[in-house]
Order: structure tokens, then C-alpha cells, then sequence
């Protein structure tokens, strides 16, 4: 059985990452208060986005990948915009290989 991962624009332009078996009923749900609490606060919601999985577990590990982004990352990935995906998915700090280190110091007793 198919599991799908979703986004959900909110009245307040505020973005929903979710998962569910069958995304016709969660998105009525979530539009009728039956869904998460967030969306029962932001309603209408407006189903931009979804993937489909063969496993749930493939599903809600995209869902938490997809919670963890900004909202700018989110909405490049609605509109396909893979130019400003890459962008916003590059690193903002250094990597720990690319750091400056320096000698500690060495306290004698």
C-alpha cells in the first residue's frame, strides 16, 4: 500500500509536513478539525505538495527531513524551484574539516 508524504499551505501562508496512507482523507480531515492540532488553528489548508512511498517508515523519514527545513527550502521545493533548493541546501558554517585550528595550551602542574 502506498504512503505518502504531504505539504499543506495554511490560511497564513505557514507550511504542514505530514504523512498518511490515504492523502485525499487526511487533507479533508485536517480541513474539517479532524487533523493535527496546527492545522485545525490555520485552516483552510491547500494540499502544494506530495511524494509517494512504498514503505511507511521511507514516508516518515522524508516527513521529518521535510520538518526540519526552513520555510524558504519548503517553498523552493513546491515550486520545483531546484536552483534555490540547492541554494538554500548548502551549508551555512564551515565544516569541521575546513576550521582553523588552533594549538592548546598546555597547563603544567
Amino acid at each position: 500500500m502506498a504512503h505518502y508524504v504531504y505539504i499543506l499551505r495554511c490560511a497564513d501562508d505557514s507550511f504542514y509536513v505530514g504523512s498518511a496512507r490515504d492523502l485525499n482523507e487526511r487533507v479533508k480531515a485536517h480541513n474539517t478539525g479532524r487533523g493535527a492540532a496546527y492545522t485545525f488553528k490555520h485552516r483552510p489548508v491547500y494540499l502544494v505538495y506530495s511524494e509517494v512511498f512504498d514503505t511507511e517508515t521511507a514516508a516518515v523519514t522524508r516527513e521529518r527531513q521535510l520538518k526540519r527545513w526552513s520555510h524558504k527550502k519548503k517553498q523552493a521545493l513546491v515550486h520545483a524551484n531546484l536552483e534555490g533548493l540547492k541554494h538554500l541546501s548548502k551549508s551555512r558554517s564551515p565544516r569541521v574539516n575546513d576550521r582553523v585550528r588552533r594549538p592548546r595550551k598546555v597547563v603544567s602542574p
